[in-house]
């Protein structure tokens, strides 16, 4: 008997979900991991589109101007990956973009066919997700401070990423989010006060994790939400009342309960305070020359890991790493459908400023997730890691789903519809055909580089992301 589309929502819902778990929560997680579950979820989201039929889908989910700038993006990295150094590598990269964009869909056409209901399971995942990894993070604490150990090193309790500045922008993504029971007006005291206990130890996590980054995203998030009426003001009261809680943990924690047992703390939360760039100023200035070397179409999507330098893989800036990998136009197409997007759900925020209705603050909430990505997207790689990328999805593709038309939808248009279900088809064979390719040889391919003289891995598709070492 045939499923219905329900049906196979949920079973995508549930299949997405423990992947999403599988990838921060599982003991062995790691970039290379991460990068596998990605990809996986990109398979399932092209499957659950071909199972939602064009009847289904009666309007579409993005306007005329957002598809003429999706078909320019991409055909403008496939000419760019055409010349590029390694067309294959290039090829991957755009590959990924269309998965991430297969991806989105996805998840904005099982909120459009589920309803609030996709809404409550997607915000019930962010919390469980949060907990295990809080859960973690305390047990982990448990440990060291009974280890017997001299030096607490409170980089060494973060668990499941690769760098805490990943961990960190998993984080960015989620603050924003926990927030949205304690605004509902419908939530009992007892939820409230156990969601609020969850958000005060998970800004702990943020405060030690030491992601300046994440801060950022925040502090620039309360900006905007502070001028965005009651409901906006209530989530940054929340946020501070939290901040200043888990401040105060870290404080007992980390100083009093640490000096007590005279500990000596490593990566303290205060060495980070400073204004230091910590070398993004070379890879950024290296970005910049390349932009000025190539400036039409870049070197390739994914080429600035083709010219090697000792800090890292991606320029840890959004707009200049694909300015010089895809070339000024393309960015320039990336900046206005990216500024568009935000203004017309800004516009739908202030219409809506003192609705207290559920999507209303939920659609408030993502707002803060995304621009707080954004963010940290000038200063991080929050568009090269395949967490960050699949959140960063999620989170598009919720809000497209959200978003309220002021005119009426054009109808669908099947020849459209199709096309880009064939592009996602082939876009996630590729990434299929090269996790095949590298995964079995993932570890001595990471052996060769360290070996070579190099003292640390610099991610970027894999955990060692360099692809200039492939024409040594």
């Amino acid at each position: 008997m045939a499923l219905s589309v329900q049906q196979r929502g949920r079973i995508f819902l549930v299949v997405a979900v423990c992947l999403l778990a599988l990838g921060i929560c599982a003991p062995f997680s790691n970039h290379d991991w991460q990068r596998t579950v990605q990809i996986a979820v990109g398979v399932c989201a092209v499957i659950y589109g071909l199972s939602v039929s064009s009847g289904v889908c009666t309007t579409p989910l993005v306007d005329r101007p957002t598809t003429i700038g999706l078909a320019v993006i991409i055909l403008w990295g496939l000419l760019s990956s055409s010349l590029a150094h390694q067309p294959v590598w290039a090829l991957t990269e755009l590959a990924l973009f269309i998965t991430c964009g297969a991806i989105a869909f996805a998840f904005a056409l099982l909120r459009r066919n589920g309803g609030e209901s996709v809404d409550q399971a997607l915000i019930l995942c962010v919390i469980l997700l949060c907990l295990i990894k809080s859960i973690q993070y305390l047990h982990a604490g448990v440990l060291a401070f009974t280890s017997g150990e001299s030096v607490l090193n409170t980089d060494l309790l973060l668990s499941g990423f690769s760098n805490k500045r990943f961990y960190g922008q998993f984080q960015t993504f989620t603050l924003p989010l926990l927030a949205l029971p304690l605004l509902l007006p419908t939530s009992k005291r007892t939820v409230r006060g156990l969601v609020f206990a969850l958000l005060c130890v998970w800004w702990l996590i943020a405060i030690a994790g030491g992601t300046r980054g994440t801060w950022l995203g925040m502090g620039v998030a309360g900006l905007f939400l502070v001028f965005l009426g009651p409901s906006g003001r209530r989530w940054l009261g929340w946020q501070l009342a939290a901040l200043l809680c888990g401040l105060v943990l870290y404080w007992l924690l980390f100083m009093v309960l640490a000096g007590y047992l005279g500990l000596e703390l490593a990566q303290a939360a205060s060495d980070r305070l400073t204004t230091s760039l910590s070398g993004r100023g070379l890879i950024w200035w290296q970005a910049w020359d390349m932009i000025r070397e190539r400036p039409w179409l870049g070197f390739g999507p994914m080429h600035f890991a083709d010219i090697a330098n000792d800090i890292a893989a991606h320029p840890h800036q959004a707009i200049l790493q694909w300015a010089c990998e895809w070339g000024v136009p393309s960015a320039l197409c990336v900046v206005v459908l990216a500024t568009r997007a935000g203004w017309a759900t800004l516009g739908v925020l202030r219409e809506r400023v003192l609705s207290m209705a559920a999507v209303d603050l939920l659609r408030l909430c993502l707002f803060a997730a995304l621009v707080g990505a954004m963010t940290q997207a000038m200063v991080d790689g929050v568009i090269v890691m395949p967490n960050s990328q699949l959140w960063l999805a999620l989170v598009v593709g919720w809000l497209m789903a959200l978003h309220v038309w002021k005119a009426p939808s054009s109808a669908s248009r099947p020849l459209l519809r199709w096309a880009w279900t064939a592009t996602s088809i082939l876009a996630v064979g590729v990434l299929i055909f090269v996790a095949i390719r590298d995964v079995p040889h993932l570890g001595e391919r990471q052996r060769h580089y360290v070996g070579s003289s190099k003292v640390f891995l610099q991610p970027r598709f894999w955990t060692q992301g360099v692809i200039a070492l492939e024409k040594q």
